[in-house]
């Protein structure tokens, strides 16, 4: 059962999905944007993001992109990614594609959502599939922060429907420069727009507050940064 602040969208494979939604408080059309999960789920973090983005000016649906083989509602805690891997492994940009279609197809349908502003936003796992959302619906923009696997994605610069926002912590030793230089090569081969950031001094994961990793000074910087990039791309 969906709340206000839940709801669960069907997926073009038969499967449901589920997503937590936040809402702006102004009353007229506002832009939309998708926000994806780390591999730890829907979480408190991801939430708060959320909410931090509709306090912005903007409808915001953060859907569950386990949805297929975890419960609704899996939260995973920051120090256990081994739980978190079974989930993880099981992805595919098919099924990402089509998890990026669903949470679209239903801003799409809100009466308060402009249909022409949609943007997506994804952080880890999320920063990939905010890639793929990209390359699959006509976003008008996207911003990945440390998107890992980003380098496996290279055949869908092409498809790039908006500008890239990349943000990535120079000391992150989850992801190489050879594989951020793969990803970044591939978008510029393609003439696609695109904004490569590197923050040196910041680590993987360097946004959440609920990390050993978070980066307070960095977190701070390349949200100003996403602030101003939406706002110039979706206004509000």
């Amino acid at each position: 059962m969906s709340t206000p602040n839940s709801q669960i969208l069907k997926v073009a494979d038969g499967t449901e999905m589920h997503a937590y939604v936040a809402q702006p408080q102004n009353t007229t059309a506002a832009p939309g944007i998708i926000l994806f999960q780390e591999a730890f789920g829907v979480n408190h973090h991801i939430r708060s993001v959320a909410d931090r983005l509709a306090a912005a000016g903007y409808v915001v649906v953060a859907p569950e992109l386990f949805h297929r083989t975890a419960e609704a509602g899996l939260e995973i805690g920051y120090d256990n990614f081994a739980a978190a891997m079974p989930h993880y492994g099981a992805i595919t940009p098919e099924g990402l594609a089509q998890d990026a279609r669903a949470a679209y197809d239903w801003l799409q349908s809100q009466g308060n959502v402009q249909q022409d502003k949609i943007g997506a936003i994804g952080f880890c796992l999320g920063g990939q599939v905010s890639f793929v959302a990209n390359a699959t619906v006509p976003l008008s923009a996207a911003v990945s922060y440390y998107g890992g696997g980003l380098h496996t994605r290279t055949a869908m610069a092409k498809d790039l429907h908006a500008p890239h926002l990349f943000f990535w912590g120079g000391l992150d030793a989850h992801i190489s420069k050879d594989n951020i230089k793969t990803i970044i090569d591939a978008v510029d081969a393609t003439g696609k727009p695109y904004i490569n950031t590197v923050i040196s001094y910041a680590d993987h994961g360097f946004n959440c507050d609920e990390r050993p990793s978070y980066n307070k000074d960095a977190a701070a910087e390349a949200w100003a940064f996403t602030l101003a990039f939406f706002q110039d791309k979706l206004g509000n």
